[in-house]
């Protein structure tokens, strides 16, 4: 679920604002993003939307054009101090002091939810002793493990899906299509199609196009806590509808 936080909260709806809330469950989302540990959504908004301002350009400090895969995916974040959240790219978020306050104090959602899972493995150690379960197993397992997982699927984006794939639009940067990436990352992979219109809630175009962060979205709506999903206009469509 950590990967559809980060998919569907701090991207489509903090980053591109592809859908509409409310202020509650704004903030809700806000939370949730940080138990990804990308830090806070200001940060993530600020960086993601400079990128799409700059993509493959000299700004954009995680081109794979700059230094290959591995500058991309993870040297960018060693190389620089990319610590200051981009104020002037998330004016419309910066007016609400929850999410200020959610931006400075990130890591503390962090810091809970890894000694939950410290907690769940001393009670499961102590309530089921024949299962043979350790609090570090579940530790090790639920938190380490699942947070390389995650911080690299997110990276894989910034790297792969500017590498490797298709293009079905004539994007001025480097981003491609790639079935494998959209499994890996909710959808995500679809990164041509959200260079071409970012505004859509969608990254898969067509029903073939697996994207499940927008499916779980789509059943999000559905309770009502998220509405005005948007949509590629018709003529994008029919631009990727023809060969590039």
């Amino acid at each position: 679920m950590r990967v559809f936080f980060i998919t569907g909260f701090y991207h489509r709806y903090f980053s591109h604002r592809t859908f509409q809330t409310t202020r509650v469950f704004q903030a809700v989302m806000a939370l949730l993003g940080t138990l990804g540990i990308q830090k806070g959504p200001l940060w993530w908004a600020g960086h993601h939307r400079f990128h799409h301002r700059h993509s493959d350009e000299e700004q954009d400090v995680h081109s794979p054009l700059k230094g290959g895969f591995w500058w991309a995916h993870i040297g960018w974040l060693l190389a620089y101090n990319r610590d200051d959240t981009r104020w002037e790219e998330v004016k419309d978020l910066v007016r609400f002091p929850e999410l200020r306050w959610l931006d400075r104090w990130y890591f503390g959602s962090t810091l809970l939810y890894a000694g939950g899972t410290i907690a769940l493995g001393f009670w499961l150690e102590r309530a089921f002793p024949a299962t043979g379960v350790t609090w570090l197993q579940v530790f090790v397992w639920c938190f380490l493990l699942s947070t390389v997982m995650l911080l690299h699927t997110t990276y894989l984006i910034n790297s792969g899906a500017h590498m490797w794939g298709s293009r079905r639009f004539p994007t001025k940067d480097t981003s491609r299509n790639n079935l494998l990436l959209a499994l890996i990352t909710l959808g995500e992979g679809w990164h041509n199609n959200h260079h071409r219109y970012p505004g859509s809630e969608r990254n898969g175009f067509f029903w073939w196009e697996v994207d499940v962060t927008h499916y779980l979205l789509t059943m999000l709506s559905w309770t009502g806590l998220i509405w005005d999903l948007r949509r590629p206009p018709a003529h994008v469509y029919d631009e990727g509808a023809r060969p590039v």
